[in-house]
């Protein structure tokens, strides 16, 4: 069984960034839609105006998790609530409380000041949480200390989201002592085609997209979301083997739900 493939559809890209970034609701449903089909399992979109500005703001979010659900998106559809869509912690809490149409889960940054109190915000409105924790890179250990902090009350809907700074098995090593959550790992940019084989081989939850990588694994520029899910598909299944040390607790971990 392969494990499951998020597709991050367009992240904090731009138009700038290409042909292959979506940025409409329109263009987002119609990506996300060819992204499930080439088979990824849930779908990661960050809202915009029209203006091309991140917003947490619910007549921003609504219209665009209408538009996926109503061209026939059926996977779990996430938004983030992070800084990049607002800067104030406050208004952060403030935006997720007034949402009217809901997404399945949201990421909630714990390198961002606020991250604990925001997630038991999200929670509270029955949307699961995808805690993004990155490892490896400038943050240093706080992000997953503050996480490790944070008491993971429903950790049936609770996930870890790893972002590595590389594919470096001692960073999955380390996730031996997380509570009873699933994991997810991803990496960005030249980090991204390495860290999903580390998913694969570890048995976790893998991420692509645009959002995170704008080539293929021979380095061919992208055309779509959908190229990038169905190359992370036949990279996992050719990846899959014994997991490196460490990497089973990690796996077991998100197993055991």
């Amino acid at each position: 069984m392969i494990p499951l493939l998020l597709a991050s559809v367009n992240g904090a890209r731009n138009a700038a960034d290409g042909p292959a970034v979506p940025m409409s609701p329109a263009d987002l449903a119609e990506s996300a839609l060819a992204a499930v089909a080439a088979g990824a399992g849930e779908v990661l979109a960050h809202p915009r105006t029209p203006c091309g500005r991140e917003s947490l703001s619910p007549r921003v979010v609504g219209p665009v998790l209408a538009a996926m659900r109503g061209a026939g998106v059926h996977v779990p559809l996430s938004v983030p609530a992070c800084i990049g869509a607002e800067p104030d912690p406050a208004g952060r809490l403030e935006r997720v409380r007034t949402w009217t149409v809901l997404p399945d889960r949201a990421l909630v940054d714990f390198g961002e000041p606020g991250a604990g109190e925001l997630a038991r915000a999200i929670l509270a409105r029955g949307v699961a949480v995808d805690a993004v924790v990155p490892l490896g890179g400038p943050a240093g250990p706080e992000p997953m200390a503050r996480f490790l902090a944070w008491p993971v009350r429903e950790p049936g809907r609770v996930r870890l989201v790893a972002e590595l700074a590389a594919a470096d098995p001692a960073l999955v090593a380390g996730l031996r002592g997380l509570p009873p959550v699933a994991v997810l790992l991803y990496g960005r940019e030249a980090a991204a085609w390495p860290v999903l084989r580390l998913a694969a081989r570890c048995g976790t939850g893998a991420r692509t997209g645009v959002g995170d990588v704008l080539h293929l694994p021979d380095g061919r520029p992208a055309r779509s979301n959908a190229e990038l899910v169905a190359a992370a598909r036949e990279l996992v299944t050719a990846s899959r083997g014994p997991a490196p040390q460490g990497a089973a607790a990690a796996r077991t971990t998100a197993a055991n739900r």
